[in-house]
Formats: C-alpha cells, structure tokens, sequence
C-alpha cells in the first residue's frame, strides 16, 4: 500500500464541465488508469475513500460526476448513512436525474473522461480499466463496447437491468467488447433477476468476451457501499478481491 494523493478536478466534456475526483499514488508516478462509475448517490466521501483504496493499490483512478448537467457534486442532498427505507422521497429527486442520462449522453461523457485520462501525466499509456457500481455497472459495459480499443477490463457490481429487452439494453454491446469482464451480482437484487444474469452470460459467451460472473450470497443491491443500509461487509471485501484480481492480471 503506498501513500496516496487526492484532487478535485474538473473535466471538459462536449455538453460542460463535470467536476470529478482524482485520486493517485504520491509520488506521482504514472500508473494504469481506471475509471470508476458512481452509483445513484453520487460522487460522495465514500466514493472518494474507494478511488483512494485503489490508488493505494498503485493505480490512478478518475471519479467524475456523471450527474453534472444538474450542478456539482453533491447534487442531492443526501444524509451521512443513507438509507431509502428510512428516506423513500429521495427516489424522487434521483429518479429524474438517472433517466436524463441516456446512453447517448453517458457514452459521449465516457469519451471525454478517457480523453481526459489519456492526456493526464498521472495515467501511463495504453488501454485504462473501468469499475463501477450499482447504475455504474451498466455505464462500465456500455463503455466497455463502445471504445473496446481504448478499455483493457472492466467489472460491475450489483448492476441493474443489465440484460433486458430493451433496444438499449446495456447487454447488446457485448458483440464489440474486447475487454476482459467480471460482474458480481447480487442474490438478493431484484433488478438484476436469474434470467437477466443467464442473459448477460450466454450473449457474453455467444460474442466471445472473456468474462466471469458470480452471484453474492446474501448481498442486497448496494452491497459495496459502506454508508448505505444495503452494505454487506463480506460482500464489499469479495468485490475488493475480485476487481484487484482482474487488476493485476491486466497490467
């Protein structure tokens, strides 16, 4: 584990600027790059303690604030421990503002933050990982598909409505992934059903993507996120293991 050094920045896209979270080994070195994907709460503290976890690791890792078009981060106002059993009107500010993010608007942010990464001299050259969360996990397949040449892997965890019927369904990009991915689903996810997750595996297989895909034993929908109700201690320290594997493997 080696010291770590975290930034504020601000990266230019084609429709403004999203504020985002930089987060890198100390002594400034260039490292592999990833990309990290909030989840529905957004860039937050805890988020920033998880890039700081992985650049401890010896990566330089970018967490950009996807919801940028409706202000800076922090866009809702969200209490220290969330829980939406105990707060159920917060779906209703974030409801809207996950819905506004198409897939369009998401994958032409996803090309100005690997632009962004590319150019940073905290990030060496060559193909950068993704990780994400929660609505992460569909903007890390989405990217992964849509700039193959620039993504060396990705995972996503406790993503939902992955492998759906819908003509955007993040699942039908798999034909041009080149990446090697990894999902952990959760068991207890009804956005994510057994047949969403065959779904996502056979299309997988079918395209030919290096790909591995567990569920979690009693994990909820939000299991990696420590201030959330959904959180399962063991279920975030499998995750921890499994994305530093498909880490090291790939740089």
């Amino acid at each position: 584990m080696t010291s770590v050094q975290g930034t504020a920045m601000d990266i230019p896209t084609a429709d403004g600027v999203a504020d985002a979270y930089l987060a890198h080994p100390e002594d400034g070195l260039p490292r592999p790059g990833v990309l990290l994907y909030q989840d529905a709460f957004g860039l937050r503290p805890h988020l920033r303690s998880m890039a700081d976890r992985l650049a401890a690791e010896g990566y330089t890792v970018l967490v950009p604030n996807v919801f940028y078009r409706h202000g800076r981060s922090p866009v809702f106002d969200l209490p220290e421990f969330i829980d939406t059993d105990a707060r159920p009107d917060l779906w209703n500010a974030i409801g809207p503002v996950m819905q506004s993010l198409t897939p369009e608007l998401a994958m032409r942010d996803a090309g100005a933050y690997l632009d962004w990464l590319a150019g940073s001299p905290f990030v060496a050259d060559g193909p950068v990982a993704l990780t994400g969360y929660c609505m992460g996990a569909r903007l890390v397949l989405l990217t992964a598909g849509t700039y193959p040449d620039r993504v060396a892997a990705a995972a996503g965890f406790h993503g939902g409505r992955l492998a759906t019927d819908a003509p955007d369904s993040p699942h039908l990009v798999a034909k041009h992934v080149t990446a090697e991915l990894y999902f952990g689903h959760a068991d207890e996810d009804a956005s994510m059903p057994p047949e969403q997750i065959r779904l996502l595996e056979d299309t997988l297989t079918a395209a030919g993507v290096r790909h591995r895909s567990e569920v979690y034993p009693g994990a909820h929908h939000g299991y990696t996120q420590a201030d959330t109700s959904a959180y399962h201690r063991e279920g975030a320290e499998r995750h921890w293991a499994a994305l530093l594997d498909l880490l090291k493997r790939t740089f």
